[in-house]
Order: structure tokens, then C-alpha cells, then sequence
């Protein structure tokens, strides 16, 4: 049990007084009779009255102690308890240009990537885990926690057109490792998912690797999109017409990225494959992170007055009853 106010208590020590007083006072007030023996006087037994006459005192200071004690608000509780569990911090950076729009998986790349990056996210609940978003741009969508259904909530929200279009896959990359890397965890894992090449922002893929390797972060990389040439329908006048686009993409940085920070490129053809890839990834190595839990505090400061409602009832009583004086 804990007192939300504590300081409160410390009112219990104004009953000391009040108990020395009530003793001074019953000293006071003993009368004396002198008589020639006592001997006569053991036939007779204390009376109930006589045998009472500090019980109203005592209910009197019970009823103080209580209301003093429900005044600092006790609650009921369990500690705050910390675990070591098993995790990794783990940071996502996800392509949202515009390109990611094409529908080769269903029902695009970027909701595609966004239903199985939940996915996973759901698969392992003990890991810190956050969200970097690029595209021409890259900025935060959400920090490092252990709280997955905000991550998801804004895993959901993301869509096109947040940031400028552009592909900069160094700058998502720089940004992921800047956020990750004074996580908590031992193991550090960023997972770059992106579809194109990198045509936009000051940091190379290979230099933003390269940070990544000297602060120990591992990086998976996903390159995203069939092999060849779509078929992307669009609207005209006359009805829907069909281009053919070219799925081809630089995949060379994003092996290298892999291969220098000790992780592992795959490419991702389709929603059962980038299912698949997201299942091994599932399988790192993990290490242990501290998490910190508690319960729900119940107030139970109404046990407390209750009693010295009941405490300060029977003084009333017994003082107008058994223990009331004469007249």
C-alpha cells in the first residue's frame, strides 16, 4: 500500500500530546478517601461504567488516526517492477515516393509493405521498435518504443505525398541510424525498405552505410518490385489504358550497405515473398532490453474513513448511553 500524500501523516504525531494530556488530566481528577482498611471493599465488583471510562478516548484517537490516514489518500497497488526481456532495437525505414505506387504487389508496394511491416511488428512484442520515412526527404514518423500500438497507429497513417518525391536512400538511412543508435538493446537492426534508386539527398548510400557500420547498427535491406517491365493502368478519356514500366532499379548499394554492416539484402517480388523475408528477419539473434511495468493503483482511502466514522459513532454512543454522566 502507498499514500498519495504522504506528508499528511505526519499530522499523527499531534495524538502524543493529546494522549499525555488525557493521562495528566486523569491524574487530576482521581479523588482521595481515607478510611481505617479496604479490606471490606474487595466484595464489591468494578462497575461497567468504571470498567469503560477510556474506551470513548480510545475510539476518540482511533477515529483521529484514521482520518488522518484516509486525508493522505493511501491506494492500493503493485510496485513498479522492471524485467530483463529478451529484444532488439529495431528501426524501419520505409520508401514512400512515388513509385511505390506501382501495383505489382497488392494492392500497391507501400500498403503492401505497410500490412507486413504490422505484421512483424505484432510478431515480436519485446523489442523497441520505430519508423523512418523517405522519399525526396526523410524525417521521424516514430521514435524507438516499446508501446507498438502507437508504432502501428502511425505505421497506418502513413501515405503519399507527406514529403517531397524522390528517392534518398542515404538520407533515410542517416536518419535511421541517428535514432537508433543510443537505443537501449546490445543488437541494433535498421531495416531499409525502398523500390528505386537513390536520386535525391547529400548523403550517399554507401557513406550513410558506412555510419551505420562505425555505430554497430546491422541493416537488412529490401529492394522492392518484380523483375522487368509492369503493366500500369491509367485513366484516358476512352477508358483504361495500360503502359508497360520499368521495375529495374540499382541494387548494388543495397548489397553493399548489407554486406558492410553485417546483414543480409533480399529482393521482394511480391507479398508472399516480402512476407517471407520479413519471417527470416524474425530470426535474429536477440539480446536483452529492460522493460518497466506497472498496475493500475486502486484508491482505499474510503476503508480508512469509514472506520473512523464508525469509531466516532460508538464514542457517541457509549457517551450517551452506558457512559453517560448524571446530572
Amino acid at each position: 500500500m502507498t499514500f498519495h500524500n504522504p506528508e499528511y501523516l505526519l499530522f499523527l504525531l499531534v495524538l502524543i500530546p493529546i494522549i499525555f494530556w488525557y493521562v495528566w488530566e486523569m491524574q487530576k481528577s482521581d479523588a482521595s478517601l481515607q478510611i481505617s482498611s479496604h479490606q471490606d471493599l474487595k466484595q464489591y465488583s468494578k462497575t461497567l461504567k468504571i470498567r469503560l471510562r477510556h474506551l470513548p478516548f480510545a475510539l476518540r484517537v482511533l477515529s483521529i488516526t484514521f482520518i488522518i490516514i484516509a486525508i493522505a489518500r493511501p491506494q492500493k497497488s503493485d510496485s513498479w517492477k522492471t524485467e530483463n526481456t529478451e529484444g532488439i532495437d529495431i528501426m524501419m525505414a520505409l520508401d514512400i515516393s512515388g513509385s511505390m505506387e506501382l501495383p505489382d504487389f497488392k494492392p500497391n508496394r507501400l500498403e503492401a509493405a505497410k500490412a507486413l511491416g504490422i505484421e512483424f511488428i505484432k510478431s515480436r512484442p519485446n523489442d523497441n521498435m520505430g519508423l523512418v520515412v523517405f522519399a525526396g526527404e526523410s524525417f521521424t514518423q516514430c521514435p524507438l518504443t516499446t508501446d507498438h500500438a502507437v508504432l502501428i497507429n502511425l505505421f497506418n497513417a502513413v501515405t503519399f505525398g507527406m514529403i517531397e518525391d524522390g528517392t534518398a536512400i542515404g538520407l533515410g538511412l542517416a536518419n535511421a541510424v541517428a535514432r537508433i543508435k543510443d537505443g537501449p538493446a546490445k543488437s541494433k537492426v535498421i531495416i531499409l525498405l525502398t523500390d528505386g534508386s537513390n536520386n535525391r539527398g547529400d548523403i550517399t548510400p554507401t557513406t550513410a552505410g558506412e555510419i551505420a557500420q562505425t555505430f554497430g547498427v546491422r541493416v537488412y535491406t529490401i529492394g522492392v518490385g518484380s523483375h522487368g517491365e509492369i503493366r500500369v493502368p491509367y485513366q484516358t478519356p476512352l477508358g483504361t489504358r495500360y503502359q508497360m514500366v520499368d521495375s529495374t532499379f540499382d541494387e548494388e548499394p543495397l548489397k553493399e550497405i548489407a554486406q558492410m554492416t553485417g546483414g543480409v539484402y533480399f529482393r521482394a517480388t511480391d507479398n508472399n515473398t516480402l512476407r517471407t523475408i520479413y519471417q527470416q528477419i524474425d530470426e535474429l539473434e536477440k539480446s536483452k532490453i529492460r522493460v518497466r511495468e506497472f498496475s493500475k493503483k486502486e484508491e482505499a482511502y474510503h476503508i480508512f474513513a469509514l472506520l473512523a466514522l464508525v469509531f466516532l459513532a460508538l464514542e457517541i454512543l457509549l457517551r450517551n448511553t452506558v457512559l453517560k454522566s448524571n446530572p
